[in-house]
């Protein structure tokens, strides 16, 4: 299996988990969805760090989003298997940054930043890091879930907001932009200032992405700089 292929949909035996003493219920069911997931699997078999890698491959194939890229932001990038494709797909030259508030463990090719994204106080480093303008920010951060649909919404959002707040800064002409929402789309505010800094913009959901999963992805291309909405 080459690093982009997805896995197969042949179904294999299911594999089934017991409660063990101590574990919660909630843990068993986790645990068996992923020993049950192939794109757990194939993420092993690839060397990705994680199943996410192929959210990204599958996105790029549809929409193109790193052809010609030299200089791509991931952020909420721990444990890295989007940076991983990132420069698995552009090769040498490219300036990959990840940016995460927990530790991404040492990638080639890539400059991983322990830091709050969030931080208006990180934006500095982040430009120096990626040594110019971006062609790509990718964003897939997420936040603990509460298990209220309304307040999980808010955080993504808030998330997704801050991404394109940095997006605007650091995207030069024609640039990319990709972040994680939830079903629902991205919020009309949003939605609409993504469609005037940007010539498209359009909603995903892969198919690495599970199908009981509520998150879907916002894709916007063509970055043409900050334009104001009129009073």
């Amino acid at each position: 299996m080459s690093r982009s292929t997805p896995p197969s949909s042949r179904r294999s035996a299911a594999v089934r988990v017991k409660t063990a003493r101590g574990r919660k219920p909630s843990s068993t069911r986790w645990l068996q969805r992923q020993l049950n997931d192939p794109y757990v699997k194939a993420a092993q078999d690839a060397g990705y760090r994680s199943r996410a890698a192929f959210k990204l491959l599958e996105l790029d194939e549809r929409f193109g989003l790193l052809k010609g890229a030299r200089r791509v932001l991931d952020l909420g990038a721990a444990p890295g298997g989007w940076s991983q494709v990132a420069v698995a797909k552009l090769g040498p030259g490219t300036v990959v940054v990840a940016v995460d508030i927990s530790e991404v463990e040492a990638l080639a090719g890539v400059t991983a930043l322990q830091m709050d994204a969030l931080d208006p106080d990180s934006l500095p480093a982040m430009t120096t890091a990626l040594g110019g303008q971006a062609d790509i920010v990718m964003s897939d951060m997420a936040a603990a879930s509460t298990g209220h649909t309304g307040t999980d919404h808010l955080r993504v959002m808030a998330l997704c907001e801050a991404a394109i707040d940095i997006a605007e800064d650091v995207l030069g002409p024609d640039g990319a932009f990709v972040a994680k929402v939830l079903k629902g789309g991205t919020e009309r505010e949003l939605l609409d200032r993504l469609k005037r800094n940007f010539a498209k913009v359009r909603h995903a959901k892969p198919p690495a992405s599970r199908a009981d999963s509520a998150e879907v992805y916002v894709v916007a291309q063509g970055f043409r700089g900050v334009t104001r909405e009129s009073s």
